[in-house]
């Protein structure tokens, strides 16, 4: 026998052995909450529950696999009997054995993604739409609308209006391939991956005698990650367990992040209402993180309105408070960023290093940075900056404009152009090579769009000292083949743009620039991190993960929270959970940068930003705070330098350069005593400043 009071803190042990009536389980971050659930399989095994009489709902049939085998390793025995898996796969085993009940008295077929869009691509062209429109969302987008409003349970008009406000010119168009798509599967018999939960549902609420059978069985269910349910999900389970069945969930309503793809954190907050008489059990001893880490975790879910209090606390209670550091930009973050690994890297291996961001675009610039450091790394939930196509786009355009011909660069960059496949590219390119140019004029007089590029790169010629203007040229004129081309998600890409025109601004040669661009780091994004790679991730994709020291970037308006959820406080509360997903991964440092400034494409430069409302929320206790100042030296606000007195001791001539974080580098055209110069900055013009913040050279 097990002694589960040796094994098990007091609220592990109290989850493990309330087995009657409805239990939900309140696991904080890193608080074992697969420990419980392993430990009450084995727990109901050993009381004499039959094992056929159990079922485990998980998110994935690997974790369902993991805990059974472990559950299994305790108690000395198999537990293959239990049903264990998703609610997809257990919907799917349940329809299989009532098919008759429901119609399909011959079977159904489930269909893959890929047999999803086949039929979307085939209801297209009956209906005719979207033929020779390239702002027509793609079938896999259609496909995903679909999924997500019916996830959601919202209409899809209401779905379009509010995520994709771009494409709702073709509301009415979409919502009658959805009308179709419905007909076409039930005509067919077939299923997709959503049908799966709504047949279910349908089957247990139409067909009482299956809801008995169900009952009869499966006497005690369990549901792993309970936050991340839709609608139906819960009512699943709802309806399994009837509203005093043997029921155990477990989930921690503020790790709920999944709420864009249909999760419902009011699923496991309104839990005590749905099924009268719960047992709440909280685990609030965390395994992870230090007790300073814990207290900045603990101040952020403090300011959650709608919530189950909770209170991480740790045995290790000493430990390096977080870290929050303000750079000057989001370009001199990249390089603080890199300059805080390199410490790091003294102390852990850099897989032990995780970089996290709220969406996939802003680790750009510290990609560019990793890159030149020659520093490895692995990216995850997310493309690599150079691998996005609209960015490749635009590099292989500047390519054109190098002096060194590049056959792979005209193939990409008259592919945009209508009437230009791979084999006119190429001999249009060899026509450039050779110095032919009559065979490219007589092509420019039959196609206005090579005209035009032709054009646009005879003026930019000679102008590779001036990578800025020569990129800036190239996103004005690629920009409608951006529209049309990326339509579905063009918000997205012309951040990317804004990204690449701000990364530009740091350079004063177009070769070297390109070279930075394309030298990109090779390892492959596998399942698991290597042994000599940094770890870069978006959040979503760090969730279940930890490592000893993490750092979050970006954490200013509208990029963390995201502006689209600024409109709405809902989301704004689930953005407040992603922030505290990031920090509880963090084992032993933590460090939270707010840069002062962002690159805007409309003006050219950089604009101020205010630091993310979830920052400004925290306790000062809860943190030390590090300022960049204009020489690139963080420093605590305590030790800022002195302002200086009486006039400028050096002697600087008016010809000497200098270099500005913001500005880059300028030209010195007057002392202004005591202690400021008057500096021509290129691209910028005159700017009269603080000598504290200029690097004569």
């Amino acid at each position: 026998m097990i002694n589960y009071e040796k094994c098990l803190n007091p609220a592990q042990l109290e989850a493990v052995t309330t087995t009657q009536g409805p239990v939900l389980v309140i696991a904080g971050a890193g608080s074992g909450k697969t420990r419980t659930i392993v430990y009450r399989l084995a727990f109901l095994v050993e009381k004499g529950v039959v094992p056929e009489n159990i079922l485990l709902l998980t998110f994935t049939r690997k974790a369902a696999n993991q805990m059974l085998f472990r559950a299994g390793r305790l108690v000395g025995r198999e537990l293959g009997s239990i049903s264990g898996g998703t609610f997809h796969g257990f919907c799917y085993l349940l329809l299989r054995k009532f098919a008759g009940v429901l119609g399909f008295n011959n079977g159904f077929q489930i269909m893959d993604a890929g047999d999803c869009e086949e039929i979307i691509k085939g209801i297209r062209a009956d209906l005719n739409l979207g033929k020779g429109d390239r702002s027509f969302p793609r079938n896999r987008t259609v496909l995903s609308l679909i999924s997500k409003a019916r996830n959601k349970e919202i209409s899809l008009e209401k779905l379009i209006e509010k995520e994709v406000f771009h494409l709702r010119e073709y509301i009415e168009d979409i919502q009658q391939v959805e009308n179709n798509y419905r007909i076409e599967k039930q005509r067919l018999c077939l299923l997709d991956y959503d049908d799966l939960l709504y047949f279910a549902e349908r089957l247990l609420e139409e067909h009482g005698e299956v809801l008995d059978f169900v009952r009869r069985i499966y006497k005690y269910i369990m549901v792993d990650e309970y936050q991340d349910t839709n609608l139906v999900q819960a009512r699943l389970a709802r309806l399994m367990a009837s509203h005093d069945g043997n029921i155990m969930v477990v989930g921690d309503d503020a790790q709920s992040i999944y709420g864009f793809r249909g999760a419902e954190v009011g699923n496991i907050l309104d839990f005590p209402n749905l099924f009268p008489g719960v047992q709440i059990v909280r685990l609030e001893e965390n395994y992870r993180s230090t007790q300073p880490i814990l207290n900045l975790t603990n101040n952020i879910l403090a300011h959650m309105e709608k919530k189950f209090e909770k209170e991480l606390f740790s045995s290790r209670k000493k430990g390096t408070s977080p870290e929050l550091i303000r750079p000057v930009s989001d370009m001199s973050q990249a390089r603080a960023v890199l300059s805080k690994i390199v410490e790091l890297s003294r102390k852990y291996p850099l897989h032990e290093i995780a970089v996290l961001f709220r969406a996939g675009y802003h680790s750009y610039p510290l990609e560019v940075e990793l890159n030149k450091a020659s520093v490895p790394y692995q990216k995850f939930g997310g493309i690599k900056f150079s691998e996005a196509a609209h960015i490749k786009d635009v590099l292989s355009l500047a390519r054109m404009v190098s002096g060194n011909p590049d056959l792979l660069a005209w193939k990409r960059g008259l592919g945009l152009l209508p009437g230009v496949g791979p084999k006119t590219a190429e001999r249009l390119f060899r026509a450039y090579e050779q110095g032919i140019h009559e065979d490219l004029l007589k092509f420019a007089r039959k196609n206005k769009e090579f005209a035009a590029l032709r054009d646009l790169l005879t003026s930019l010629a000679g102008m590779e000292k001036e990578p800025s203007r020569i990129i800036s040229s190239l996103i004005e004129f690629y920009r409608p083949f951006l529209d049309k081309q990326y339509a579905e998600d063009l918000p997205k890409r012309l951040g990317g743009l804004e990204q690449l025109e701000q990364i530009v601004a740091g350079y004063h040669d177009l070769d070297i620039f390109l070279a930075d661009m394309v030298l990109e780091n090779s390892d492959p994004i596998g399942a698991n991190a290597r042994e000599d790679a940094l770890i870069l991730s978006t959040i979503h994709s760090a969730k279940g993960l930890e490592w000893p020291a993490v750092m979050v970037i970006d954490l200013v308006e509208d990029r963390f929270p995201s502006r689209h959820s600024m409109q709405d406080s809902k989301e704004m509360d689930e953005e407040r959970r992603l922030l505290y997903v990031a920090c509880t991964r963090a084992k032993d440092y933590l460090g939270l940068f707010v840069p002062s400034s962002v690159y805007h494409r409309g003006s050219g430069f950089n604009q101020p930003v205010s630091e993310s409302p979830f920052i400004g929320e925290l306790s000062m206790s809860c943190f030390q705070e590090f300022r960049e100042n204009h020489l690139g030296r963080l420093m605590t606000p305590q030790s800022s330098p002195p302002v200086r007195e009486g006039p400028v001791q050096a002697n600087v001539p008016l010809s000497a350069y200098c270099n500005h974080k913001i500005f880059g580098r300028g030209k010195i055209v007057m002392a202004m005593p005591p202690n400021k110069y008057k500096v021509n900055f290129p691209g910028f013009g005159l700017k009269v400043i603080n000598s504290d913040y200029l690097e004569i050279e």
